[in-house]
């Protein structure tokens, strides 16, 4: 289905009946870059999906009475007890590309998502993947744009660092001075932040919750897994329709009895 011919009038599906029991952690899922390509040896870390699969796994959510929403937007749902039909959609490092794969399809759909920047790298690229192709990331005023677009805006911090390993000097500056310089950009302190590569400990979560953030995601964050170190589904491109359900699957039966967020 083109993006240009999708309209928000189409039809939805009625959505299905909620299960007697869902998992107290929210199903939050993890982008990154959305863009074309045809050789794996141009994504050898996993983390692009075309336009045209981001399409279709927002139309699986649909067609599951599901809607993807940003972080802030689910948490706030839940928080008022009627979340049942949201998904969280995250998309990290900030990549220009959000702009024209990412932005219009969400549109399209009514999605809302919350996009991770790196303020300290803005305008460069993605330097701290070495074996990839060099992929832009987006400028202040597109960070602009897209919180003008009414996407949330959050902290990847300022140069993707693994933060259990970083000193405590460098870690307050890669939460806070983020967290400043994000609300230098756009106006208002960034509510979520997220920590580079997924990676997380005890040490680096009291920092987030000190430095002001409402909450963090990672990605499997163990016996951590809480408001600030909320677990995310990596989604792919060979994420079709039976794959994702099963992430799903897979998602309820771990978080049943999970850890409140």
């Amino acid at each position: 289905m083109s993006a240009d011919t999708a309209t928000p009038s189409a039809s939805r599906p009625a959505p299905r009946p909620r299960a007697k029991h869902a998992p107290r952690t929210p199903w939050v899922l993890m982008y990154h870059s959305v863009a074309e390509f045809t050789d794996p040896a141009e994504d050898p870390y996993g983390i692009t999906v075309t336009p045209t699969a981001l399409e279709e796994q927002l139309l699986w959510l649909r067609s599951r009475g599901l809607r993807g929403v940003s972080v802030a937007e689910l948490r706030a749902a839940r928080a008022a007890g009627h979340g049942a039909g949201l998904v969280g959609l995250t998309f990290d490092d900030g990549y220009t590309d959000f702009l024209s794969g990412a932005l219009p399809l969400l549109r399209r759909y009514e999605c809302t998502a919350t996009v991770f920047v790196l303020p300290g790298r803005l305008g460069t690229d993605n330097v701290w993947d070495p074996l990839g192709p060099r992929k832009p990331l987006l400028t202040a005023e597109d960070v602009r744009r897209i919180a003008a677009a009414g996407q949330e805006i959050g902290s990847h911090g300022l140069l993707h660092q693994d933060l259990t390993t970083a000193p405590d000097d460098v870690l307050e500056q890669e939460l806070s001075g983020s967290r400043e310089a994000l609300r230098e950009i756009t106006g208002t302190a960034p509510a979520g932040f997220c920590y580079p590569y997924g990676t997380v400990d005890r040490r680096v979560v009291e920092a987030a919750r000190a430095a002001g953030y409402a909450y963090a995601v990672a990605i499997d964050p163990g016996r951590l897994g809480g408001a600030y170190a909320m677990p995310r589904t990596h989604v792919s491109q060979a994420d079709g329709a039976a794959r994702l359900r099963v992430k799903r699957l897979r998602h309820r039966a771990r978080y049943l009895l999970g850890a409140a967020s």
